[in-house]
């Protein structure tokens, strides 16, 4: 199949499966095409062995192993969605709670890689199978992320406190390329690739990527602002800007840094108060419109790949009950790492509780998530831990993202949140 035509093939699923979404259980669309892609799935895998003479199957396994969906998600979209969601954030109200995304996305998600893999290292045997160690900070580092996707798409109907909204999005923004770098790093001790490596060149490394992809998205961000002041062409201002997220994402992996934090950054400078300057009234509105599409359209297809990755999926006994218990104890690390990343910021008592409440429950998890499982090594822990990975990913976007607005109207009942 060529390329034209598995795009086509993919937007006309994912059109169609938007369209009968509308008309039968009327979800939000992403959630909505997400869960019909995993029913198409389930009952071609259920009509497969009643048919033997065709193999139902193959046909949307040629679909998936032609996408390649780590390659695609992590090294292609990944850099246009995460410039998208940077976009939309009030650099204002970021700035003002830095501290608090800072703590989040970095502490925080080593903190979750470091109690889900104690957690499951302890609760793995209990259930028939033990995971080496290494293996349960691989699973910890590949569901550590929240997935900026999903959190900045909610965000939207939330109607939450501004501020909040922004650590919301900056943490789940930041986080992927954290939680990235981690992945790199674990699997790299899990499989024996990087033996003899010290503590300190790890944190180096680290260093190297987050901090320099940082400063990378600043660098090229300002220069894209510098480039586009004084004119107001609206085609030009969208296709620079599309030349500054994909260009500074590649620019970042060539050279070793994390290209999701410095396309992050760089998205975030198109916020600032100098790009007021840069855009008038019609240009940003224009530039907005485009993104959102741009957002939207990535957002969809991604949701419906999700679901046909169930495909890959090879479930047994073990793997069952190991997502049964996986799933309340991400929960679970998800609310201690923002407890214990958040300490130092001072909030009222009730107040730290709402806030607590509310990142833990909107913790979802995503594409990333997805596409780092299924990136993992062939073999017989790939087999064990891609199906846990799976079905905590699908349960975080079910099930926590439709009680969301539940959570959050209780929490933050409208009659309380003000002017926003």
């Amino acid at each position: 199949m060529d390329t034209i035509s598995l795009l086509a093939l993919l937007l006309t699923l994912s059109a169609g499966f938007s369209i009968l979404n509308h008309h039968t259980f009327r979800l939000p669309v992403t959630i909505g095409v997400l869960v019909l892609s995993l029913l198409a799935s389930l009952l071609v895998m259920i009509l497969n062995p009643l048919i033997p003479a065709y193999d139902l199957q193959a046909l949307p396994r040629s679909v998936l192993g032609a996408i390649n969906l780590p390659t695609a998600l992590l090294n292609g979209a990944l850099s246009l969605l995460l410039f998208a969601g940077a976009t939309q954030v009030d650099v204002g109200h970021l700035r003002a709670k830095l501290a608090s995304v800072t703590a989040l996305s970095v502490l925080g998600t080593v903190l979750a890689v470091a109690f889900l893999a104690i957690a499951a290292w302890y609760v793995f045997p209990l259930l028939g199978r033990a995971i080496p160690f290494t293996w349960c900070i691989v699973l910890g580092a590949i569901l550590a992320p929240t997935d900026p996707v999903s959190v900045v798409g909610m965000l939207k109907r939330l109607g939450l406190p501004a501020p909040l909204q922004a650590v919301f999005a900056g943490e789940s923004l930041f986080n992927d390329g954290v939680g990235v770098v981690i992945f790199g790093v674990t699997i790299g001790l899990a499989t024996g690739d990087s033996q003899g490596v010290t503590a300190s060149e790890i944190a180096l490394s680290f260093c190297r990527e987050a901090i320099g992809g940082g400063l990378l998205g600043a660098l090229t961000g300002w220069i894209a602002l510098r480039v586009l002041k004084g004119q107001r062409d609206p085609h030009i201002d969208l296709l620079t800007s599309l030349a500054l997220a994909t260009g500074t994402f590649s620019i970042a992996n060539l050279l070793g840094m994390s290209g999701a934090i410095a396309v992050v950054v760089a998205g975030l400078c198109f916020g600032t108060s100098y790009s007021h300057s840069v855009f008038d009234e019609a240009s940003r509105k224009e530039l907005d419109v485009a993104w959102t599409l741009i957002d939207e359209v990535l957002n969809v297809l991604l949701f419906m790949l999700i679901g046909f990755e169930i495909l890959e999926v090879t479930p047994h006994l073990f793997t069952v009950l190991a997502t049964l218990a996986v799933i309340p104890l991400s929960v679970a690390v998800r609310a201690l790492s923002v407890l214990f990343s958040t300490l130092p910021v001072h909030l009222r008592q009730w107040e730290r509780g709402r806030v607590l409440g509310i990142l833990t429950w909107g913790g979802l998890r995503g594409g990333i998530s997805v596409s780092l499982a299924l990136g993992l090594p062939p073999g017989d822990l790939r087999e064990l831990l891609l199906p846990v990975c799976y079905g905590v990913v699908v349960f975080t976007i079910i099930v926590q993202g439709l009680t969301m607005e539940r959570v959050a109207r209780k929490l933050y009942p409208p009659s309380t949140l003000g002017p926003q």
